[in-house]
């Protein structure tokens, strides 16, 4: 595996005032890329430039996680918007994080949907599109990460932007290779050898176990471990540790 490389990716930045979400600061320690919340979901202004800044501390690229306007849900909420207004969300928020990244020395290098959004553009084309021509718009140089196989990737695609396959180490697949409902048993993975394991098969074979026992393929550019899922620092740990004795070493997309 001499050369290999993967890019490790979280979720941050998703604390609010008083309320906190995991430990943005340990996370960004461990991780090459950061997906951090835009206001929309999750965050506010002090938070998003606290994590930016210790993003680019730390060497970590910046990404904008773009989601539903939907504080109360955490984006995790399927909304049916109107497709103008869902694009121009998408570069408002954008343009939010990419003006706190410019204070804490750093910027927007990639943009990633959250929650709700992230799913729905697996399959609703509408949205798919509305987000790719939000990115588009703003600045094509853009990547766009979400899951292979989405409409999102296709549509990114299509309009001439690059496209960056993502896995997730702590989500449960389906035998059609998208990831459980977190509705549903073992749509969330919580051991961190047991997650390290699946990220080493998942980057080494391109295959991952089902929660029927089957083996499906899965290639990808990025591996996310949520920041926002206890334990997260030990499974991010452990997912670096694995690779790195596997000889695959963690070097971000963007």
């Amino acid at each position: 595996m001499s050369g290999a490389h993967v890019d490790l990716n979280s979720d941050v930045g998703e604390s609010f005032g008083r309320w906190e979400l995991g430990d943005d600061d340990a996370v960004l320690r461990v991780v090459s890329s950061a997906n951090v919340a835009c206001g929309f979901h999750a965050g506010d202004a002090s938070t998003l430039r606290r994590c930016c800044e210790t993003a680019a501390a730390h060497g970590v690229v910046v990404g904008a996680q773009v989601g539903y306007r939907d504080l109360a849900g955490f984006g995790r909420r399927f909304i049916d918007y109107d497709p103008t207004e869902l694009t121009d969300d998408v570069v408002y928020q954008i343009g939010a994080l990419e003006a706190v990244a410019r204070v804490a020395g750093t910027r927007v290098a990639y943009v990633k949907p959250h929650g709700a959004l992230y799913n729905a553009t697996v399959h609703h084309a509408e949205q798919a599109r509305a987000v790719v021509e939000a990115v588009r718009a703003y600045d094509p140089e853009l990547p766009v990460l979400g899951l292979p196989g989405s409409r999102l990737l296709a549509a990114a695609e299509a309009a001439g932007l690059r496209t960056v396959r993502e896995a997730f180490a702590d989500r449960g697949y389906t035998p059609e290779g998208t990831l459980v409902p977190r509705s549903e048993k073992g749509a969330v993975l919580s051991d961190p050898a047991v997650v390290a394991d699946r990220v080493v098969q998942l980057v080494t074979e391109g295959t991952v176990v089902a929660v029927d026992g089957s083996t499906v393929q899965v290639r990808a550019d990025s591996v996310c471990v949520h920041g926002d899922s206890p334990g997260a620092v030990a499974m991010a740990t452990a997912v670096r540790d694995a690779l790195g004795e596997h000889g695959v070493d963690l070097r971000a997309f963007a």
